[in-house]
């Protein structure tokens, strides 16, 4: 009773948010201090100090055989790390691979993957040892230089950072994402980087230009190509900025008079294989004209990707078009994130060389005082030993006379005043040492000691001094490791245009599209060898577009619910006059009920035309032709924003943007107006009100005039009218217009189709059960208020449902 009365003591009421604000925000502070994001003074993760350190505890250093991965990575996990095995493995692994890392950290034997993306040997398989270069990173470590803290279980201390005797967090980067933070460090030059380095410390005021004369840029392991100076400086002063890194491509001849485009170097973690697929893809989707064959022929020589192309096929074209749609040229993102003061923080490149030299000062100061500290426990050693040379046989009957070495070490001490530890050094000196000759070396390495002793005081006291000792190190380093640069650097960023012509074969084609949605290209020799009614077509169907083409041309089409899809005519498949073709819906997501109402082809978008779209409910919109250009091909594009039951009726374009439209409603209301009374306006919108239209009314056709005469109309009865549009006045925008039928209440006339011509159009007339074809110059010319000519019987054809105009023709 008294245990759960205890417990109910302990029990806190606090709130929800307050609870989970407190802890996530525990969790993300250790997530970015102690896993995702490098310390600026080592350019380490937790992880990857941990390993290197635990290796070099255990003697595996370069100077030593290989052991075995597992090995370090249990040592690892048992010390200091208390991960997944998979995690601490990858983070030893990456530090040996050479297309990730500019200088290696660790040296493995055996499969550690691949820039194909394939994952390395299990760590059974694997050995390693730290590469010479690791040396650097740790040295001095065991002189007091860093700070140590309890490991997880308080068994052991691992250091909180290492003395790193080179600039790492520069010369190997780092990449990284943790919570609200991510980190791309690029990695660079290791001269270059000491150099810069040396700069800011002989010229702490140096500007950023100054830096990169000697920083040129990032120095990936992969080389390739970085371009982009304006872009640098600013991710160089900011920490942030985006620069473009493209592939080294070489072109070759073959015999036979073909080429080849030769990459041997590519962009900064790009995977080569997919790369491959990629560009294997482009070829046989034939995206771009001209590639016969793709080779992955990377060997133990270097990597090469070879591109065989046609003779004929132009080079620049296609390796343009590759940058552009392929990871042979990427974007890199500078996000210089690092923790600096046990917090994270954008650091532009003077900071981070800042924040290194600081570390510096501290490693060597700490260092200088451990060795000062050393070096005068030593020198008052050999003052001992001196002393006691020089009155050696006093010293040697003193000893023989005590009865143990306690004894002996106390009477040293009571008669000659030697110290403690002077004294143990003379008890313990051993007899062959008592000549001549260890003398004269007691005395050299007394001046070497008291010499040392002067520069490390020097050091501890003379900033100056300090620096200079940093620096002389840093062109040791520099000169033992030095490497020549992998990556070119470029002033400004191509800006690539892809030619269509260059890259597209241009072919004569003929284009079809029906109102059901089924689209073909179809080549003039098909189409010359039938009949043009022998066209592949379902029953109930009829053509919404047909035309002559070319490859080179986009195919807009415009449907019934306000959207338009872009087409290139070179993706449409080539198929057959008399097959049917392919439908939209296996390129583009549309509605069951989605149909095109209007197609055109478009050479460049830059033409000064108008698209004109209508709705059945009298809505009307006018936008430039230049706005529907788009890169998103993939999916209907949004044209016309529509109101609930509302729909496309047609769609037209204007040339001037001052042409006349004539509106005809189901009930045979007419509206002739100018085009200058709607203005132009961006995509998206819903438009202006063209026509007064009833609620129990609606548009069935909007029609630009142009070069026509007449307008020929077919109601449900099957009567066929054909007026002159000069009978039409002209009215103002959003009225109600003229009545173009006799109004019959018994039995009246609902239009089911118009449409404008000059000489002569058919029209097929569809019922339920039957089709007629009518010829509109047979119909006879009448004025308004008359509901033409009965061209079916009513009865025996049936109710008049539909109808499609056959003015179409090549």
């Amino acid at each position: 009773m008294r245990k759960v009365t205890a417990l109910a003591e302990n029990i806190q009421n606090l709130k929800l948010e307050d609870v989970l604000g407190d802890r996530f925000g525990r969790y993300s502070k250790y997530v970015i201090q102690d896993r995702a994001i490098p310390d600026v003074r080592d350019g380490l993760k937790p992880v990857q100090r941990r390993i290197l350190y635990a290796m070099f505890r255990e003697g595996n250093t370069f100077d030593k055989n290989y052991r075995k991965s597992a090995k370090a990575v249990g040592n690892v996990i048992g010390n200091y790390h208390p991960h997944g095995e998979s995690s601490i493995y990858d983070a030893m692994v990456r530090l040996g691979q050479g297309w990730k890392m500019r200088e290696e950290l660790i040296m493995i034997h055996g499969n550690i993957g691949s820039m194909d993306g394939d994952p390395p040997a299990a760590m059974r398989y694997t050995e390693a040892k730290l590469a010479e270069i690791s040396n650097e990173m740790v040295r001095d470590i065991n002189k007091n230089t860093v700070d140590f803290m309890n490991n997880f279980d308080d068994t052991d201390v691992e250091p909180t950072v290492m003395p790193s005797r080179f600039p790492n967090i520069l010369v190997n980067g780092s990449t990284g994402i943790s919570a609200g933070y991510a980190t791309d460090i690029p990695p660079h030059n290791l001269d270059e980087v000491i150099d810069a380095t040396l700069k800011v410390i002989d010229k702490p005021t140096a500007k950023i230009d100054e830096l990169l004369q000697i920083v040129k840029g990032p120095d990936f392991p992969t080389g390739g190509i970085i371009q982009g100076k304006d872009e640098l400086k600013k991710a160089y002063e900011t920490g942030r900025g985006r620069i473009i890194v493209r592939s080294k491509v070489e072109t070759e001849e073959l015999r036979g008079g073909k080429k080849l485009i030769a990459v041997t170097e590519l962009p900064y973690e790009v995977n080569k294989a997919n790369l491959v697929k990629k560009i294997d893809e482009i070829r046989a989707d034939r995206k771009v004209d001209g590639i016969l064959e793709v080779r992955d022929e990377t060997d133990r020589q270097g990597l090469r990707i070879a591109i065989e192309v046609r003779k004929d096929a132009n080079i620049e074209g296609i390796i343009n078009y590759l940058y552009k749609r392929t990871d042979l040229q990427v974007a890199y993102n500078f996000n210089m994130v690092a923790i600096s003061n046990r917090a994270p923080k954008l650091l532009g490149l003077k900071e981070v060389l800042t924040s290194y030299i600081d570390h510096q000062k501290e490693i060597i100061y700490k260092r200088s005082q451990f060795e000062l500290e050393q070096a005068k426990k030593r020198m008052h050693i050999i003052e001992g030993l001196m002393k006691a040379l020089s009155i050696l046989d006093d010293v040697i009957r003193l000893i023989r006379e005590s009865e143990n070495k306690r004894n002996a070490k106390e009477n040293l001490i009571e008669a000659f005043h030697f110290t403690e530890a002077q004294a143990e050094a003379i008890v313990m000196l051993q007899l062959y040492r008592l000549t001549n000759t260890d003398i004269v070396e007691l005395e050299t390495e007394h001046n070497e000691l008291d010499y040392t002793i002067n520069q490390l005081n020097e050091i501890i006291n003379d900033e100056k001094k300090l620096l200079s000792v940093i620096k002389k190190e840093l062109r040791d380093i520099k000169k033992k490791y030095s490497s020549e640069r992998l990556t070119e650097v470029e002033d400004k960023i191509e800006n690539i245009e892809l030619d269509k012509k260059l890259l597209i074969p241009q072919e004569e084609t003929i284009l079809s599209l029906t109102r059901a949605g089924y689209v073909k290209r179809t080549s003039p020799r098909s189409f010359n060898a039938s009949e043009p009614d022998e066209i592949g077509m379902k029953e109930d169907d009829f053509l919404v577009y047909l035309n002559e083409s070319d490859t080179l041309q986009q195919l807009l089409v415009f449907t019934n619910l306000g959207n338009y899809l872009i087409i290139p005519v070179h993706e449409i498949p080539d198929i057959r006059w008399k097959d049917h073709g392919v439908h939209l819906s296996s390129r583009f997501k549309i509605e069951a009920y989605e149909m095109p109402v209007f197609a055109m082809t478009v050479d460049d978008y830059k033409d000064s035309l108008s698209i004109v779209s209508v709705t059945k409910n009298g809505q009307i919109k006018r936008s430039e032709l230049s706005l529907f250009e788009a890169v998103r091909i993939k999916r209907p594009i949004v044209y016309m924003n529509l109101k609930t039951d509302d729909e496309v009726v047609d769609v037209d374009t204007s040339i001037t943007g001052t042409e006349e439209i004539l509106f005809v409603t189901e009930k045979g209301l007419t509206l002739k107006y100018g085009l200058d009374a709607v203005n132009s306006t961006g995509l998206r919108s819903q438009g202006v009100r063209a026509m007064n239209v009833k609620k129990d009314d609606e548009i069935i056709f909007a029609g630009i005039i142009k070069d026509e005469r007449y307008l020929l109309t077919v109601s449900n009865r099957g009567a066929v009218k054909r007026t002159d549009l000069a009978s039409f006045e002209r009215g103002a925008r959003a009225q109600v217009g003229t009545m173009l039928l006799k109004e019959i209440k018994s039995k009246p006339h609902r239009l089911v189709g118009a449409k404008l011509f000059d000489d002569n159009i058919n029209a097929v007339i569809v019922s339920d059960s039957n089709n007629s074809t009518i010829s509109g110059k047979d119909i006879r010319v009448t004025g308004k208020y008359v509901n033409g000519s009965f061209v079916v019987d009513e009865d025996a054809f049936g109710e008049v449902t539909d109808v499609y105009f056959d003015d179409i023709n090549l």
